[in-house]
């Protein structure tokens, strides 16, 4: 990729971008995200060469991501002079689609390597910045101002965290700042133990290091962290409706075992 090597988890950014490139090529797109056409472009010209679509882990990576971003411009219409922490960025152009006011400072954190891409083929503007570090490394917070409402956006990443370093990155960063909203994706304990067996996983060798079948008790972590909610992930209404027949099918199905429906969740906290 544009001269940058990436290593296990990293290299899971290469299919997610490319779901969202292929998705804004639908007539009617569920994130309409541009940028990921023009970087997906120029990593792989040829990446929508054959049948066009985007498949099911494609199309629910989408869902997932507009879901996220939903409740970001929730939080920052009412938040007008917050901080956002986008923490395993990958090559996500976020900011971009949300296109905060100036008032709000961003931060796209990632591995060095995967910042250097996004320096490559991704356009900066004022009042964002990039961190290239480990966020397990929590002396990158030295660097973001504090003071002021915080959003914190995890997507893709707790799951692959242990608990121990999920659980010190959380708690760390309610401690940094006054208030904030923390939103992120994880996955149940059964699907944690089966991701050893996901082909995705083995091909990229990445693959999960924790699991929580009740995400709502991770707010026992701090005494100023409090659950909210969460949107639906594999019983999205929004992937079904847009799903192909057969992948409606198929969740419609799957989604009669309970241990399926909530493998995989997108919960939000607030302190």
């Amino acid at each position: 990729m544009a001269g940058v090597e990436l290593a296990g988890v990293q290299k899971t950014l290469s299919p997610v971008l490319k779901a969202k490139a292929l998705d804004n090529r639908l007539p009617v797109p569920i994130l309409g995200d541009e940028y990921a056409e023009r970087t997906m472009r120029r990593l792989d010209p040829g990446y929508d060469k054959g049948r066009f679509g985007v498949n099911q882990l494609g199309l629910a990576a989408v869902v997932r991501a507009k879901a996220f971003d939903d409740w970001a411009r929730s939080f920052l219409a009412d938040h007008r002079e917050a901080v956002v922490l986008n923490l395993g960025c990958g090559l996500d152009a976020r900011v971009h689609r949300i296109d905060p006011p100036a008032t709000v400072d961003w931060f796209d954190l990632d591995f060095p390597g995967v910042i250097e891409l996004r320096r490559e083929l991704l356009p900066a503007r004022e009042h964002y910045t990039l961190i290239g570090s480990d966020v397990t490394d929590l002396t990158w917070l030295a660097g973001v101002p504090r003071g002021r409402p915080v959003l914190v956006v995890a997507e893709g990443l707790v799951p692959y965290l242990t608990e121990v370093d999920a659980r010190l990155l959380l708690t760390g960063i309610v401690d940094a700042f006054p208030s904030g909203q923390i939103q992120f994706d994880t996955v149940s304990v059964s699907a944690w133990h089966a991701s050893k067996w996901d082909p995705l996983g083995r091909k990229y060798n990445a693959r999960f290091h924790c699991g929580f079948d009740d995400p709502a008790a991770l707010a026992g972590w701090h005494p100023r962290l409090a659950y909210v909610d969460e949107a639906p992930m594999n019983d999205s209404p929004l992937l079904a409706a847009r799903a192909p027949t057969a992948v409606r099918r198929m969740y419609r199905l799957l989604n009669l075992l309970p241990g399926f429906r909530r493998s995989s969740r997108i919960v939000r906290f607030r302190f």
